[in-house]
């Protein structure tokens, strides 16, 4: 009956992602991107439904100008959390920065059914006009 108040035993690997989260949030702090990419990449293959590790991994590439690899990132962290206002900007602005406006423009239009007032899209979609002209 302990297990049911918490006193019996943790799952090992569940305490082992937690740590390594804890490690890859402390590395994105310090600035120590690659690390950071190796430690999220093997939490990842572990477990890849851990959003905050899609949306740290996605924000590491996208801040390199790796656009290409961060998108699949940012398009599994929307599969889990699809009204996630941050991912969708990082995500129509990864499709605007590889030519694809498009989807950076239904990234848009999806942003601003949830934030009508957002700014960023309307920059966003002010800077995708000018690029088609």
């Amino acid at each position: 009956m302990t297990g049911l108040f918490g006193m019996g035993s943790k799952d090992p690997e569940k305490k082992n992602i937690s740590k390594k989260k804890k490690e890859l949030r402390k590395l994105v702090k310090e600035k120590r991107y690659d690390s950071a990419i190796r430690i999220g990449s093997e939490i990842f293959k572990k477990n890849p439904d851990e959003n905050d590790v899609l949306f740290i991994l996605g924000g590491i590439y996208y801040m390199k100008g790796k656009y290409r690899t961060a998108i699949p990132y940012f398009e599994k962290s929307l599969e889990i959390a699809t009204h996630d206002v941050e991912v969708l900007i990082l995500n129509a602005n990864s499709y605007f920065r590889v030519g694809n406006f498009k989807r950076a423009i239904h990234c848009c239009d999806i942003i601003k059914e949830i934030d009508p007032k957002n700014k960023s899209v309307k920059e966003l979609i002010e800077k995708i006009d000018s690029a088609k002209k």
